[in-house]
């Protein structure tokens, strides 16, 4: 929290400098955000797509590596092959509060909030904004601050709701409960949707969010809260939209689509972050750091239980998405990893890949969770169909039983999420333990079965030091004291 102040000096003004790379426009290279951003189309878009810029144009940042490879860590998706001890941390679900990845996961979304705050204010004051720029630009601040308010909650619980861009004010603001954190989410969100359109703006790339962006997040953040009727109504708008579609081919033989996917712009996508260090080769800093020339670093964990035992012999998300390196020992080893992503080092400034953010499939896994949990068995299954099918697999069997009926929407989530911003983690901490007690969850029932020192109460990340020395307000979350 204490970085907030030191934002409105620096960082917006190095982002926008560097956000022509983002979009062909002209940035306001001598300007802090005030009023005078705001006066014309240009500079205040340059304002939003500068934080698109910033949230991809390194490695190991909050949106891109971070998020993916330390809950993937911190679930029961992959582990690193070399010895890390914050890696480890994550691994063995034995985080400390000085871990330097959480100081990301806490400090990177507080900053792009903080700049979507100064954004609202700056478009909603302003007189001289086209109307539909004005539109766009307010959506966007909107959209970005119950994007990352989304993560924040689902990383750490409890925490500071910040709506405004008083750094006073808001370095000192205690943890807000997490049911006020989502109802601001979703009164953002439901705001987006109002403004923003179907089209996407500026170069018509699927780079920055629109109404379908908004839509399907806030179908998961109803989800996430049990409000399924919602959930349902939000993703079946999402799934009616034109210009998606789940990628498939005539020929069930045939799984060229499957390798299309992650393409930029591919018809999946709904939101996907552009490459901006196209100059050195990297299309994504995900596809950057899984694949190498050698034995992965990122390995896919295998045995009992484990991701690749949950696929089937002829699923195309296992042929397609999932790598095999075969090591030169006797008797050889096979090692998996993620390969959702095919390019390590690509052509300069030609890449053919953008970083998933959100993407088409997950409306229909939400609206088949939220079927299930209001008894609709049948629409369930037509919704995991279409996303089976698409991996070449057979139609599921007709179900009565709500247990089994989860048990199939949770199988089908992990395979076809696995290793995309925390969804397996997040899922495993949202449901309830299928024991039946109450004070249990999912990640009890599983990791509890893997991971010795495994505990219930690192369902949560520990606050950051650096939050909780320059916040007398914080407090600690429970088994980090």
């Amino acid at each position: 929290m204490k970085t907030l102040y030191s934002i409105l000096c620096v960082v917006i003004l190095s982002t926008l400098v560097s956000c022509k790379k983002y979009v062909d426009i002209e940035d306001p290279k001598d300007q802090l955000i005030s009023k005078l951003v705001f006066v014309n189309d240009a500079s205040a878009t340059a304002v939003l797509t500068g934080i698109y810029s910033d949230m991809n144009g390194f490695n190991y940042q909050f949106a891109n590596v971070v998020t993916t490879f330390m809950c993937a860590m911190a679930a029961d998706e992959f582990t690193y092959a070399s010895a890390s001890a914050p890696f480890d941390e994550f691994k063995n679900n034995s985080l400390t509060a000085g871990n330097q990845y959480v100081k990301i996961m806490w400090d990177q979304p507080y900053s792009f909030i903080y700049r979507a705050n100064l954004a609202i204010e700056g478009v909603s004051a302003s007189t001289t904004l086209t109307p539909e720029v004005k539109n766009q630009l307010l959506g966007e601040a909107l959209f970005v601050r119950a994007f990352c308010h989304f993560y924040l909650v689902n990383f750490f619980g409890d925490v500071p709701l910040i709506l405004d861009s008083d750094v006073l004010k808001n370095t000192n603001l205690p943890r807000t409960p997490k049911a006020e954190v989502y109802a601001s989410i979703i009164k953002d969100l439901t705001e987006a949707k109002k403004v923003l359109v179907l089209a996407y703006p500026g170069n018509k790339e699927r780079i920055r969010p629109n109404k379908t962006a908004a839509t399907l997040l806030l179908a998961r953040t109803y989800l996430y809260n049990g409000n399924y009727p919602l959930a349902e109504q939000e993703a079946a708008e999402v799934i009616g939209t034109s210009g998606y579609a789940i990628l498939n081919h005539p020929d069930p033989n045939n799984a060229a689509h499957m390798t299309k996917v992650f393409l930029k712009n591919s018809a999946e996508t709904v939101w996907q972050l552009q490459a901006i260090n196209t100059s050195i080769g990297r299309n994504t800093w995900e596809g950057n750091t899984l694949l190498s020339t050698g034995a992965p670093f990122y390995r896919l964990n295998k045995g009992a239980g484990s991701l690749i035992e949950a696929f089937g012999t002829t699923d195309l998300r296992k042929t397609n998405w999932v790598g095999e390196y075969t090591t030169t020992a006797v008797p050889p080893v096979i090692h998996y990893y993620p390969f959702k992503y095919k390019v390590r080092v690509g052509t300069i400034n030609a890449p053919t890949e953008y970083s998933m953010v959100l993407r088409f499939a997950e409306a229909f896994l939400i609206r088949a969770e939220a079927r299930a949990q209001q008894l609709n068995f049948s629409g369930m299954k037509d919704d995991l169909d279409v996303i089976r099918q698409r991996a070449g697999l057979n139609l599921l069997p007709v179900t009565a039983d709500l247990a089994v009926a989860m048990a199939q929407v949770e199988n089908e989530r992990r395979l076809e999420l696995f290793t995309e911003w925390g969804h397996r983690w997040f899922d495993l901490k949202r449901w309830k333990s299928v024991t039946g007690d109450p004070t249990k969850t999912r990640a009890d029932d599983v990791l509890s079965l893997t991971k010795t020192a495994w505990k219930s109460t690192a369902i949560l990340f520990p606050i950051p030091s650096s939050a909780l020395n320059s916040n007398n307000s914080l407090v600690p979350n429970p088994g980090y004291n």
